[in-house]
């Protein structure tokens, strides 16, 4: 009743299973996007908006220009009806 002695499988490194590189491959994938994120935030970044109309706009004779406000203006207008009050000119 003697077993049979099993040789014993030499360790083999971290690196050369799959699934490490499948958990590892992850987060890489996303620190490099948020690196190609950041570059194209960066080399074309959005114009500020005025917060008054052109005054080309107001020569024409139509009034406040709702197409011409900024975002938040537009959306308060769009949201409760009432046009907004244009700032008051600085001396």
């Amino acid at each position: 009743m003697n077993t049979p002695e099993k040789s014993p499988t030499p360790a083999r490194p971290w690196w050369r299973f799959g699934h490490v590189w499948l958990v590892i491959a992850g987060p890489a994938i996303v620190v490099v996007a948020g690196f190609v994120t950041f570059y194209l935030a960066a080399r074309a970044p959005d114009p500020v908006l005025p917060t008054l109309p052109p005054p080309s706009s107001a020569s024409t004779g139509q009034g406040t220009d709702i197409g011409q406000a900024p975002a938040m203006q537009g959306r308060n207008h769009a949201a409760t009806g009432v046009l907004p009050t244009p700032a008051p000119a600085k001396p």
